[in-house]
């Protein structure tokens, strides 16, 4: 945690500052401000989505074509890399192509969640329904949209479950995201929620603009 903490402090420093836009225009709002900076964090790592979502796209839709090769070549390993490196080569896909963008992504959206975590608010927090963001929703209304939204990231970015593996992960990661929610901070679980629904928008983006270039 300790590398990340500079980060963690940043992050603060930008909510305290968005915080202090919103009371300037008669409306504090730690929520406002949590929301405002997910959207822009969002807004600038969209390029970096893009790329990861891209690159797992194009190696879901070369799923067929790899068990086709893993069955045919089984029992000879060596030949088995060798068919599967010639059909990346042969597609253009890096089969490592999205994993640093994500390897970027992570250490900043770490970073968020411990700032949030331990924010110190100074002055009202209330938001919405909520008293204290500070505290776990007593309504557990965003508890609920975070396992909702969770779930709606991961079927949008994974539409094969015909395997065992990602039938599991589809429906325990939301569960178990929506159970730790019910223990964090409201303003955490809110920072959560937005940041899944940008994901969504950003991956319908996305999505559209491949299905439009394939037509």
């Amino acid at each position: 945690m300790s590398f990340l903490s500079p980060l963690s402090t940043i992050v603060q420093q930008v909510v305290t500052f968005l915080y202090s836009l919103t009371a300037g225009i008669g409306f504090p709002s730690y929520g406002l401000a949590i929301i405002i900076m997910t959207i822009i964090v969002k807004l600038i790592l969209y390029p970096l989505t893009a790329k990861q979502i891209s690159s797992t796209k194009a190696m879901m839709d070369l799923q067929p074509k790899m068990k086709a090769i893993q069955e045919k070549y089984k029992n000879d390993k060596v030949l088995l890399n060798q068919k599967l490196a010639e059909l990346y080569k042969d597609q253009g896909i890096n089969p490592l192509a999205g994993c640093l963008p994500l390897l970027v992504q992570m250490p900043i959206m770490i970073g968020i969640f411990y700032g949030i975590r331990d924010f110190s608010y100074v002055g009202p927090n209330n938001f919405l329904w909520i008293q204290n963001i500070s505290e776990p929703d007593p309504l557990f209304i965003l508890p609920v949209l975070s396992a909702l939204t969770t779930f709606i990231q991961s079927k949008q970015s994974m539409p094969d479950t015909s395997s065992a593996q990602n039938k599991i992960m589809l429906y325990f990661m939301p569960i178990f995201i929506g159970y730790i929610s019910f223990q964090f901070p409201a303003g955490l679980v809110l920072y959560w929620v937005v940041m899944n629904i940008m994901q969504i928008g950003q991956q319908a983006l996305m999505n559209k603009k491949t299905s439009a270039a394939g037509k």
